[in-house]
């Protein structure tokens, strides 16, 4: 970790979700190593209110407010000291601003894209946890951290990667695998026609709706090799993932010596947001450790695609390359929205996202400029193939 001359300033994206709200404990409880400087939400105004007042942050942003004029004096109560922004783009504009030293991005989809990029252009650390900047904008990452920048990923499975693989070059990797609890649908009679609230009562993980619903279909885990082949340099034949309904392992490592590093933890997402912050220190006592006793009868089995056509869909996309996997993320967000609204089944949405790949045109990626087109446009033709029925 880098030697701060002074306590680490840390600005959280996405403070209102799921992982905002674990990393605001993890900084309770290290309070002496880390500083919350800057916050950002998307339009919880209340939640984030509540959040400026106790810890009194430099600057708040807030990407959307039904009366801007009206929240932005709301927060500028909350923390009179801070600058406010309001308004679309604000969390970039933020990270920007700033004099952050770490970023916690747990803005959901591809609109988190462009804060991370704005982070890594100014040698702050990225600690990861929006997975569409590397699914949508790897090449861009890329670039972004060859010049300089710091990316540690705050996702429980590549965490454990990072810890299991530790900077070993990618010819002596035989095989990164990454683990799946299969979902609320591995017993399932008929996935297809799973209810709303069937998919969304996931057995292990706590999650915002998208993000269930993915895991449901094993998208994500398609989503999460593609971000491994960023992250960590790794060819797709290097690249695998099995179930693993009790999720105690997240991630092993077999080389080509034939050893195999695994990491195994409780499934409590405030251990990798830590170490994110920490790395290669391990700060203290995140989560309680597991007994030895509690890795006896794990199960383990094969993911075969054609029974997750949405998990090869994401995986086709990524082999693909260029603007396929931002084709790909754009049409599962409309299309899960779609689903959680009632308008498509489970298995029309993976349906819908197999046509709007194949019909597009793959380009290399260029420009955040082109992404940001490309994903317009893949949502437009996602909402066709939703109303085609």
């Amino acid at each position: 970790m880098h030697a701060y001359a002074v306590t680490p300033r840390l600005a959280i994206l996405g403070s209102t979700g799921s992982i905002g709200e674990q990393a605001l404990d993890v900084a309770a409880r290290e309070a002496g190593r880390v500083q919350v400087h800057a916050l950002a939400a998307g339009r919880s105004l209340d939640r984030l209110c509540e959040q400026a007042g106790v810890w009194q942050p430099s600057f708040v942003a807030l990407e959307w407010a039904a009366d801007p004029a009206a929240a932005r004096a709301r927060l500028m109560h909350a923390a009179p000291l801070a600058s406010v922004d309001v308004g679309a783009g604000a969390a970039e504009r933020m990270v920007r601003a700033c004099d952050a030293h770490m970023v916690i991005n747990g803005i959901v989809g591809a609109a988190g894209l462009a804060s991370s990029l704005a982070a890594l252009d100014r040698r702050m650390r990225l600690a990861l946890a929006n997975k569409e900047t590397l699914v949508v904008g790897g090449p861009l990452v890329a670039a972004a951290l060859a010049r300089g920048g710091e990316l540690l990923p705050v996702d429980s499975e590549h965490s454990a990667a990072l810890q299991c693989l530790l900077g070993r070059p990618a010819a002596e990797v035989r095989m990164l695998t990454l683990t799946a609890s299969g979902g609320p649908l591995r017993r399932h009679p008929d996935w297809r026609r799973a209810t709303r609230e069937e998919v969304l009562a996931h057995p292990v993980w706590a999650m915002g709706q998208r993000i269930t619903t993915d895991s449901a279909t094993l998208f994500n885990k398609g989503l999460e090799i593609i971000e491994a082949h960023w992250l960590f340099g790794l060819d797709w034949a290097q690249l695998d993932a099995v179930i693993h309904p009790q999720a105690v392992f997240h991630a092993m490592a077999t080389f080509t010596d034939g050893s195999m590093i695994a990491q195994a933890a409780r499934a409590d997402m405030r251990l990798p947001i830590q170490l994110a912050l920490s790395w290669p220190e391990r700060w203290g006592e995140s989560v309680a450790p597991l007994s030895p006793l509690a890795l006896a009868n794990l199960e383990f089995a094969a993911i075969e695609p054609a029974a997750h056509p949405a998990y090869a869909c994401a995986l086709a996309a990524g082999r693909a390359g260029g603007t396929a996997p931002c084709v790909v993320n754009a049409a599962d967000e409309v299309a899960v929205q779609a689903f959680l609204d009632g308008a498509i089944s489970l298995g029309r949405l993976t349906d819908v996202l197999h046509a709007v790949l194949d019909a597009h045109a793959v380009q290399p990626v260029e420009s955040l400029a082109q992404l940001r087109e490309v994903d317009a446009l893949a949502r437009e033709a996602t909402r066709r193939e939703v109303a085609r029925g």
